[in-house]
């Protein structure tokens, strides 16, 4: 009895035991970064030694009537089920990471690569050739255009163009902007409509080279009507404080940084108002010649969405995934707009490049870009407004005056903004 009782136990470890070293051995052959190559050889020589158990232990076990006499019936059927559930979850997770369908796997490595702090994840599952196999199907391709200034007239419409419009124009109200609240995949995004582009700076901060500023902070210092993230900034070994403005940042007409353009995001460009308050897009463009363009307020990130009437070609979902995200465009009337789109705090909802390209050419965007997104994302506005008209909770305790109207999370899962490099102003 003592025999049997052990090769019952026997039995369930190695049941137990099976799908388990079978999920690492699909792990391990896609992919060394978790499950390294002599880790890999172990598990074979494992899982092969434990199929071998199992047939030793099944034919000590066959004429074994220890389970009847031993178990009752619900006992019996409650363990097979619990096993079956198992086992389906592990053919499960080894199916939609590893199986036909792409989706999953093309959201979990877009959506990782372009991220600052969680790339890892997607390499954990996957080998380089893998990732950029998918990151080649999922991209940005922009036009290569700069900005045609001459398109932006900065005339008002007398008519509605359409419904979307009339949200933008159809304004009652004293403030120098309207918010229109919006809703897709799941999450809500916020897009604020600017009736005087030449309110909107940029906004930098003051510990440039050291520490990012919240935007709350930014925008109590610059005594903002509302702000918004920016550019992107430099995040060596994911662990920067958001100190240093990605390449070219331009305020009040002087240079603030010229770096070299960073390799996170090839797309892009500078994104800029110039004294005439035109947003351009531009292209390879130095900060001297940014300058000599007439360009007062930039800041560098990509990529363009639109150009001069014209949307950039989206190749499945642009490569950057779903996480929440921020752009800014302008109208052929001169209205800027600033959009947010919110995340949830597993990151599996937010926008993708189609969403961006797609909403800033429904109100009728013709020049647009994206801005840093994922735990930069925010959009604020003073405390009573944000607390009044959006039951903001106001819980960023970076400043008593601003609160942030979105759901930012950090990298923590938190609800609460991080520390960045620049954001855009709008200035009373």
């Amino acid at each position: 009895m003592k025999k049997r009782s052990k090769s019952l136990i026997g039995v369930f470890i190695i049941c137990a035991l099976l799908p388990l070293v079978m999920v690492m051995l699909a792990i391990g052959y896609n992919s060394n970064y978790l499950i390294k190559e002599w880790l890999y050889y172990i598990l074979i020589v494992l899982f092969i030694l434990l199929i071998i158990g199992l047939i030793i232990f099944l034919i000590i076990f066959k004429r074994s009537s220890i389970l009847r006499k031993k178990m009752k019936l619900w006992v019996k059927v409650t363990l097979s089920i619990i096993y079956f559930l198992y086992v389906l979850g592990c053919f499960a997770f080894i199916f939609i990471l590893y199986g036909p369908y792409k989706g999953f796997r093309t959201w979990l490595i877009t959506t990782s690569m372009q991220t600052m702090n969680h790339q890892y994840i997607c390499k954990i599952f996957y080998n380089e050739e893998q990732i950029k196999e998918v990151m080649e199907q999922n991209v940005v391709i922009e036009s290569g255009e700069s900005t045609d200034t001459s398109l932006v007239s900065k005339k008002r419409a007398t008519e509605f163009i359409d419904e979307y419009d009339k949200e933008i124009l159809d304004v009652d109200i004293d403030l120098p902007y309207k918010i229109i609240e919006l809703e897709l995949n799941g999450v809500k995004g916020y897009l604020a409509a600017i009736y005087d582009p030449s309110k909107v700076k940029v906004g930098v901060t003051k510990m440039l080279g050291k520490s990012g500023q919240y935007v709350t902070t930014m925008a109590e210092d610059e005594d903002a009507y509302l702000a918004i993230n920016a550019g992107g900034f430099y995040d060596p070994n994911y662990s920067s404080s958001g100190g240093m403005p990605t390449s070219i940042t331009i305020k009040d007409g002087k240079i603030v940084t010229n770096n070299e353009y960073s390799s996170y995001n090839q797309a892009g460009g500078i994104i800029g108002f110039t004294n005439d308050d035109i947003l351009v897009l531009l292209k390879n463009k130095t900060a001297s010649e940014a300058l000599a363009m007439g360009v007062r307020d930039a800041v560098s990130w990509g990529p363009f969405l639109i150009v001069n009437g014209k949307p950039s070609y989206v190749r499945g979902n642009g490569g950057w995934g779903l996480a929440a995200r921020s752009a800014i465009g302008q109208r052929a009337d001169g209205i800027v707009l600033l959009l947010v789109v919110s995340s949830n705090r597993s990151r599996t909802k937010g926008a993708d490049m189609v969403d961006l390209v797609e909403i800033m050419q429904r109100y009728h965007a013709i020049n647009a870009a994206n801005l840093d997104g994922g735990t930069s994302t925010v959009m604020v506005l003073p405390k009573d407004i944000a607390q009044r008209e959006y039951n903001s909770p106001c819980s960023d305790y970076k400043s008593e005056a601003y609160c942030w109207i979105n759901e930012p999370f950090d990298s923590t899962g938190a609800l609460r903004t991080r520390p960045i490099a620049t954001s855009w102003i709008v200035k009373k």
